[in-house]
């Protein structure tokens, strides 16, 4: 895929569209390219987590506990891992031929330090998703207590 293959699909992406078109082509040329065929790894629970993955084609699997999601192309994978150092709460495995866009948080934190207008754009979007499951916890709640 060329770099701007790459900017249109990180602009597929939600958390990543609001940083806006320069910092998305730093991005695209700074991030890397991996191919995994069916049945591998992406990463496994209790790894540390240093990158978050952009699914460019194929399927994974995410497993955390009993739980289960797809993510298909334009999924970002690891979200927080490009915020915070943690471990891995869950695996992710390719369930057909796939490839994905690694971004290593070093790389996510030098385009926000360099673009703080696109790192003040991720923090109102950040909060504008948290005060939105805060609100449907609330909603929740009401409706199982009636």
């Amino acid at each position: 895929m060329s770099i701007e293959d790459d900017v249109a699909l990180l602009e597929r992406v939600p958390t990543l569209r609001v940083l806006g078109t320069a910092a998305l082509r730093m991005l695209a040329i700074g991030s890397e390219q991996r191919s995994l065929p069916r049945g591998s790894v992406l990463f496994s629970s209790g790894e540390e987590a240093d990158a978050g993955f952009i699914v460019q084609r194929g399927q994974f699997r995410i497993e955390d506990g009993g739980a289960s999601v797809m993510a298909g192309p334009g999924a970002l994978i690891g979200e927080l891992a490009l915020i915070k150092a943690m471990r891995r709460p869950s695996t992710a495995t390719a369930m057909e031929d796939s490839s994905v866009i690694r971004v290593a948080r070093s790389l996510f934190q030098r385009v926000l330090e360099s673009d703080p207008a696109a790192a003040r754009r991720l923090r109102d979007e950040f909060a504008k998703r948290t005060s939105q499951i805060a609100s449907d916890i609330l909603m929740a709640g009401a409706k199982l207590s009636t």
